[in-house]
């Protein structure tokens, strides 16, 4: 016959084993609080004083800039033929170098979207970077808008998108 054991309450930590179990429980607490990269989100302009030192150094190596970034795509949602190497540079030639003699970036792309008849389009695209100083926003904002409005109307596009980010650049 097996032999039963009797059934015992388990034994409470004693003072000691909390203390080194709070101590561990600590130090692991700090170790990855120093490991740990701090980051901060701000709508003003203003950093927190924490951040200033590195964002003073980053400002100095440059100024306020905005980029926009234009997404320029080729096919024709009437059904025309889509829009060609060729004829995208005469349109950068015409509507973009004018306004933005400056410079500018131009990458080749493949992108899909859904189009206003629900259509979803793969296509080759473009995307176009601006880059110009913070200061020139308001008068550079229209100009933008202006490239936008032609492209759309030239090659029968439902839009041509915009993504504009503030950055510092220095040249």
């Amino acid at each position: 016959m097996p032999r039963l054991l009797p059934i015992t309450a388990p034994k409470r930590p004693t003072r000691t084993r909390r203390r080194t179990a709070l101590t561990a429980t600590t130090a692991a607490l700090a170790v990855l609080a120093v490991g740990t990269p701090v980051a901060y989100a701000t709508l003003g302009d203003e950093a927190p004083a924490a951040s200033r030192s590195t964002a003073g150094a980053a400002a100095s190596r440059g100024k306020d800039y905005i980029e926009t970034r234009l997404l320029f795509g080729t096919e024709r949602p009437d059904g025309g033929p889509a829009v060609t190497d060729r004829q995208f540079l005469a349109f950068v030639d015409e509507e973009v170098t004018p306004r933005f003699p400056n410079g500018l970036t131009i990458q080749d792309g493949r992108g899909q979207w859904r189009d206003s008849h629900g259509v979803i389009e793969r296509e080759r695209s473009y995307e176009l970077t601006l880059l110009y100083p913070a200061s020139e926003a308001r008068v550079r904002d229209a100009q933008v808008e202006r490239i936008r409005d032609a492209y759309e109307k030239a090659y029968a596009q439902d839009s041509v998108a915009r993504i504009e980010e503030r950055t510092t650049a220095d040249f």
